[in-house]
């Protein structure tokens, strides 16, 4: 059996050693220099930066990649637990710094606002409620799927109160100090999502911060993409960078092949796409789809390579705006920059990221998925001193004036490099029921041979996700075609 995969991004390497491993011939395109797809990294003068996820999560499944695989993770990758997870800074000055135990957290809470102990205990458990049903459901097929209905033993963990309201609600309820809300308000921006705009499910999302850690990787988060590129090319996959698709083809109901940028064919009886949902329907033949106001968010990223570290930094910082409500509605209403973001900061301690002395810094702020034309030079301009001016009140230093080396990536760019409909970075945004729980599914309904895999598709996106998404996707390959 052969199949093509259309996208080396995370999901696609995890989804070609599944197949290779279940004797496959596998061909793995991507259109970028490098893969790993929005998981990547860039180096300059001497300084090396994650331009993807920062952090991982749910490091089981990962792990039990590499266990399918007949691997040790601890033979390809050195996970470092982080403690503490992040600081957080009000616009007021004020810090508040969350540590890895969720017990240790609750007395960090109990000390601000004795009140709230409990209501955030609640939360945490309303969480692993939720991951505890997803567990047995969710995170194995796509909620319409015929494989089986749900087992019995998932009826016990339905959250019957509050699991199923409004997210920024749901935490009102039970969280009466502002700060906590905005903090807890924060999570659903992993997947992309405003918290007054996504349902109450996506609690599991700091249940699973706390109860599983949050994790770097010796030598940085890209280290995952060269380790799985690796064993792939050992393993016989055929690995095509610069290589875009521009076409699935098909006939009379059935996947032959796809069509490569430069006019090369590839035929075969199964095609994995991992790319952007919204993408799908041009590579088929079908009408694009139009302008999407769906989408998640996309962000606009500095770089700064500093010739001195920052005393005190934490690996995770994060910078509040002075109100988060009016920042959401900048973003998904109004679709503009915010005046006032909220900043996010990584600062790896790992030496091995910078020359000496120096030290690499990832710095986002969330921004609207729109198009390549909106990001003028001026707009980009004005967008990084609002950044930069959030962090300087903050108390952080001039970052400029420190750098040996800068740059910026914005939408725009997102757009170009991932071909990701106004640089979304997880497909559509998981507003509302349908779009949070009915994402795309990992096979066609339409098409024989047709599979997806990847964050806009079934089960969503983040590190963990996109790789459970690669196991449903080819599991559903095995079962349709044989082992």
């Amino acid at each position: 059996m052969r199949a093509v995969i259309a996208g080396g991004g995370l999901a696609g390497l995890a989804a070609a050693l599944r197949l290779r491993a279940a004797g496959w011939d596998v061909t793995l395109c991507d259109n970028g220099a490098a893969p790993g797809g929005k998981m990547n990294r860039q180096r300059e003068g001497g300084y090396q930066f994650d331009t993807g996820p920062t952090l991982l999560t749910m490091p089981h499944i990962l792990r039990k990649l590499y266990a399918d695989l007949g691997e040790r993770l601890e033979d390809h990758l050195e996970l470092r637990a982080l403690d503490p997870h992040a600081e957080y800074v009000y616009p007021d000055g004020f810090r508040l710094t969350v540590p890895a135990l969720l017990e240790e957290w609750l007395e960090v809470v109990r000390a601000l606002e004795p009140r709230d102990a409990e209501g955030v205990r609640r939360l945490h458990e309303l969480g692993e409620r939720i991951y505890r049903l997803s567990e047995l459901t969710f995170f194995r097929h796509h909620p319409l799927s015929p494989l089986s209905p749900p087992p019995a033993a998932a009826i016990r963990h339905l959250p019957l109160r509050h699991g199923w309201g409004n997210y920024a609600k749901t935490v009102e309820r039970f969280v009466k100090n502002p700060r906590l809300r905005q903090l807890y308000n924060r999570y659903p921006t992993y997947v992309g999502s405003s918290p007054y705009l996504c349902p109450a499910t996506l609690l599991v999302i700091p249940y699973i911060e706390h109860a599983f850690g949050a994790w770097s990787v010796a030598g940085g988060m890209y280290r995952i993409v060269e380790s799985l590129d690796g064993l792939a090319r050992a393993r016989g996959v055929e690995a095509l960078t610069g290589s875009r698709v521009t076409a699935i083809e098909h006939e009379r109901g059935q996947v032959t092949g796809v069509r490569l940028q430069e006019g090369r064919r590839i035929r075969a009886q199964a095609v994995l796409f991992n790319g952007d949902a919204s993408t799908l329907g041009a590579l088929l033949g079908e009408d694009e789809i139009p302008p999407n106001n769906g989408r998640s968010l996309s962000g606009l990223v500095l770089l700064f390579g500093l010739r001195e570290r920052i005393p005190g930094l934490r690996h995770h910082t994060v910078v509040f705006s002075a109100d988060y409500r009016a920042e959401f509605e900048a973003l998904f209403r109004e679709r503009i920059f915010p005046p006032d973001p909220t900043v996010y900061v990584n600062a790896p301690g790992d030496p091995t990221l910078a020359p000496a002395g120096g030290q690499a810094l990832f710095v986002m702020a969330n921004a609207p998925a729109c198009s390549t034309e909106q990001w003028s030079e001026q707009v980009i301009a004005d967008a990084k001193r609002r950044v930069l001016a959030r962090l300087q009140r903050a108390g952080m230093p001039d970052l400029e004036a420190r750098a040996a080396v800068s740059s910026v990536r914005h939408p725009g760019d997102f757009e170009l490099r991932y071909l990701a409909p106004g640089g979304s970075i997880y497909g559509e945004s998981s507003h509302g029921w349908r779009r949070a729980f009915l994402r795309p599914p990992n096979r066609s309904r339409r098409l024989r041979g047709l599979y997806c895999a990847g964050g806009s598709f079934h089960p969503g996106g983040g590190v963990p996700m996109v790789l459970l998404s690669a196991e449903i996707a080819v599991g559903l390959m095995q079962k349709d075609w044989g082992d």
